[in-house]
């Protein structure tokens, strides 16, 4: 158990960092599954940009390897191109 004042502070702020990383990197995955499961081209393409962008913030936030972020983001962009 901690022992300092600034030890129990720490380990409140984590617990607040981690469950706020936690909620960004659920709605980010359920992002992509969303954009994986679309079938339609129009729709794929609205969708796209803002997965992106929620990859990149992750990525800066150091949530996900930014190396991740980069494999995720060509990917989705080419399952959007191939779409018909």
């Amino acid at each position: 158990m901690a022992n300092h004042k600034s030890a129990e502070k720490r380990i409140r702020q984590n617990e607040t960092r981690r469950l706020h990383n936690r909620y960004y990197a659920k709605t980010t995955r359920n992002a992509i599954k969303k954009l994986r499961t679309t079938k339609d081209k129009n729709e794929a393409m609205q969708l796209l940009p803002k997965v992106v962008s929620m990859l990149d913030k992750l990525a800066k936030r150091n949530i996900i390897h930014k190396n991740k972020a980069s494999n995720l983001k060509s990917k989705l962009t080419k399952h959007v191109q191939a779409l018909s």
